[in-house]
């Protein structure tokens, strides 16, 4: 493993602080935006958060919580775990005071992006994540675009959660976002990892990161459950999800741009990959659920999710 990538894949615990798991802040990261808290509660537990420049979501990994901002109270039903069904969301605005209390306990990831404007704290419901197909064949892939520039209003932030059933390739073919130009924007990314256990024991991944002329970056991660990879810049893509375990990451991304935007541009080495994915089938296991805990997808959605990846221009 470089150095470099020993900079920018941060293992299960590496960053752990009082009751947060994972903690990456940009002055930590050495970028200006994207953040990420990983806060762990014991059953009955409560924690305070103050959210400071940067506006700020309570995302349940597991488990459910109450959540009260500026006399105002939110119940999140949560979810059992990032592999059970679409969770609600409490969005939090900067200069803000929360308190996050859970009755049964369980792990809520606190993505955030420094911001300029203050928002109103509100809810995010399950049933409004619109649950995304993208690829085909073995680079399927299910995308919750709970908070996107299309779905949920905030001032910077983008963050979405991405399934990729056991064996594929997700993120693929490699791009990048970090430059401004007409077809780019410029984005820091922060990479959650969680794997699903097999029958004998935990799972893994892997995750690709690789520079452009002039921006040298060097990762080839084996990812974990809680394992983080931090991308300032450069290609990223693949993340492989070995056979037999199911691999979900989280994005939380921010950068400078006037325009809240997602933007990215492939690697012309590998972009025509997309041309082939018009004759090849939605893998038959996406999705792996919504927000009603429904599987397996319909004509219509599968047709949608071709339309996105022939036409559009995110990936994930």
């Amino acid at each position: 493993m470089t150095a470099t990538s020993t900079t920018h894949h941060l293992p299960a615990g590496s960053t752990a602080s009082g009751a947060y798991r994972t903690v990456v802040t940009p002055e930590s990261a050495g970028w200006g935006y994207s953040g990420l808290r990983v806060l762990d509660l014991a059953p009955g537990g409560a924690a305070e958060i103050a959210t400071g420049d940067a506006e700020t979501l309570v995302l349940p990994l597991s488990g459910g919580c109450t959540v009260t901002c500026e006399g105002a109270e939110f119940d999140v039903v949560g979810r059992a775990d990032v592999f059970s069904r679409v969770t609600d969301f409490v969005y939090l605005p900067r200069d803000a005071r929360a308190t996050v209390r859970s009755e049964a306990g369980g792990r809520f990831a606190l993505p955030s992006a420094r911001c300029e404007r203050r928002l109103p704290a509100r809810y995010g419901p399950a049933g409004d994540v619109p649950v995304e197909l993208r690829g085909a064949g073995q680079c399927s892939r299910q995308v919750n675009n709970f908070c996107t520039p299309e779905t949920f209003d905030a001032d910077r932030l983008i963050a979405c959660e991405v399934l990729t059933p056991g064996a594929n390739w997700s993120s693929y073919p490699p791009h990048k976002h970090d430059q401004a130009t007409a077809t780019e924007c410029e984005l820091e990314e922060i990479y959650y990892f969680e794997v699903a256990p097999g029958p004998a024991g935990p799972g893994l991944g892997y995750q690709r990161v690789y520079g452009s002329p002039g921006r040298p970056i060097d990762v080839f991660a084996e990812v974990r459950s809680e394992d983080v990879v931090l991308i300032p810049h450069g290609w990223h893509g693949p993340s492989i999800a070995a056979p037999g375990h199911d691999l979900y990451y989280l994005n939380v991304m921010a950068g400078p741009g006037a325009e809240r935007a997602w933007l990215i541009c492939d690697d012309p080495a590998h972009g025509w990959i997309r041309e082939t994915w018009a004759g090849q089938d939605t893998d038959p296991r996406l999705p792996l659920y919504t927000a009603d805990g429904r599987t397996g997808h319909t004509t219509g959605e599968h047709a949608a999710a071709h339309a996105h990846d022939r036409y559009g221009n995110k990936d994930r």
